[in-house]
């Protein structure tokens, strides 16, 4: 048998022990995430991506072991991707279509001054353009998800584990308290059932937050709400190419390196047309129907498990010395598209 061939047999096993690894810390954070939301009373939720992310950078110190690095690699850069792909299958575009020109327009136009503000922050606060990138994209899009979408098509730098770890505990962090704030701002200014849906839809990070808020309000404004969220989801695919390609055009302090053909985010596109399509068809629905879920639920198990591998490869001591102006680039993305969704509203009425 020759080398080539050997070396081939010996991939798919060298990738064991580092699957394995992270999908036992993913196990872990799926198990643990109820018992910690019932230690709390049932009032507070700890993400299982939050867990899984925490208890692998805990276990950094054993993962850190060139026997489980090509697994934990091969979670961060192949798993995701197409576990992000398949988020598609949550999206109709009938819903999109739905939400009228006016509020589709303020939508865009928040999402892409959020993006142009993560990196003229990053920038004047000293950071790498890739931390800018991270930050304005998941805070413009879907928080954790589209951090992590956006980090395959960063240059890799130094410390960009630990700013993408950062990253998504901040987006999770921050879309909580949002979620409990939120709501209490759209009453206070009065705003409508409709205008409460797409305010709550169109600033908060994370889905399950902006489901969480909506239905805190009515059922009215969290239909909205996942609406105009579920929009902004639909647009991770030109956000992560344009993000990519002007990384690539920018050069920056970073590694040269070519925006991927991004497979995972046509795949994306295509399923969100495919989905929208079979959704109108009542004929399919007993075969589509379980199918979708089960795919869904492989997308879920295959994000914590990027997400576990992420965290093993990230050092807690990298993760303290980021400082403080890490959590200004994020709280300023943040800042950003809440005024100017929340302004955009009054002025659209």
């Amino acid at each position: 048998m020759s080398h080539v061939a050997t070396r081939k047999m010996d991939a798919p096993v060298s990738l064991l022990p580092g699957i394995l690894l992270s999908a036992a810390v993913a196990i872990a954070s799926a198990l643990l995430e109820p018992v910690l939301k019932a230690a709390t009373g049932g009032r507070i939720g700890i993400p299982a991506i939050v867990v899984a992310l925490i208890i692998g950078m805990v276990l950094h110190p054993l993962a850190n072991n060139l026997r489980f690095a090509p697994g934990m690699t091969f979670c961060v850069k192949k798993l995701l991707r197409w576990a992000i792909a398949l988020l598609g299958l949550r999206i109709a575009l009938g819903d999109i279509a739905a939400l009228g020109l006016s509020t589709a327009l303020l939508v865009v136009g928040s999402m892409v001054a959020t993006v142009v503000v993560g990196f003229v922050l990053a920038r004047r606060l000293g950071r790498e353009a890739g931390m800018g990138a991270l930050a304005g994209v998941a805070t413009a899009v879907c928080g954790a998800s589209a951090a992590l979408a956006t980090a395959t098509v960063v240059p890799d730098y130094r410390n960009k584990a630990a700013d993408v770890a950062f990253t998504v505990i901040a987006m999770n962090v921050v879309a909580t308290i949002a979620m409990l704030a939120y709501p209490l701002i759209c009453v206070w200014l009065g705003f409508s059932p409709q205008q409460t849906g797409i305010m709550l839809g169109g600033t908060i990070h994370d889905v399950a937050q902006v489901v969480g808020a909506g239905q805190s309000v009515s059922d009215e404004v969290a239909n909205a709400a996942v609406i105009v969220k579920l929009f902004r989801v639909f647009l991770l695919l030109p956000a992560v190419l344009i993000v990519g390609w002007w990384l690539v055009r920018d050069g920056s302090e970073m590694t040269k390196a070519k925006v991927p053909v991004p497979v995972f985010a046509i795949v994306f596109l295509g399923l969100c047309v495919l989905n929208s399509v079979l959704a109108l068809s009542p004929a399919v629905q007993p075969f589509y129907g379980p199918l979708r879920d089960g795919l869904l639920e492989a997308s879920r198990w295959g994000l914590l498990i990027a997400i576990a591998a992420l965290g093993l490869g990230t050092s807690m001591g990298a993760m303290v010395r980021l400082g403080w102006r890490h959590l200004a680039l994020v709280t300023g993305t943040t800042l950003t598209i809440l005024v100017i969704v929340t302004a955009g509203l009054f002025l659209i009425g």
